[in-house]
């Protein structure tokens, strides 16, 4: 009895049934529903914006940061950063206003904004 148990975990690990079987069916059906039956959340499979976006506004920009962009960085030395960010990624030179955090509704940061001007 264990001998066969034992045998057909094998052959389901080892993908060893020929195709048209009922077993491998069921093993085709079983990955399915596991890809499109799993909640997105289970895995914080979210889309991912671009890192760093600039907001092109009516007195100057806006440039929205990524929070691991600023991941343990000490507030004083987040407009240094950010003005780094900025330039390697559009090349001109920028001022960076202020740095402020984007909060969701736990209070967990979701991003920053910086006023930046040319």
């Amino acid at each position: 009895m264990l001998g066969a148990l034992w045998r057909s975990v094998r052959r389901f690990v080892l993908w060893d049934y020929p195709r048209a079987s009922w077993q491998y069916d069921v093993m085709v059906a079983l990955i399915l529903g596991f890809i499109f039956l799993t909640p997105r959340d289970w895995f914080r499979d979210q889309p991912r914006p671009a890192s760093i976006v600039m907001i092109e506004g009516h007195d100057g920009s806006d440039v929205w940061l990524a929070p691991e962009l600023l991941d343990g960085v000490p507030e004083p030395e987040q407009l240094a950063r950010v003005t780094a960010l900025v330039q390697g990624r559009f090349g001109k030179s920028v001022t960076v206003i202020k740095v402020e955090p984007i909060l969701d509704a736990e209070s967990e940061v979701r991003g920053y904004i910086a006023q930046v001007r040319p």
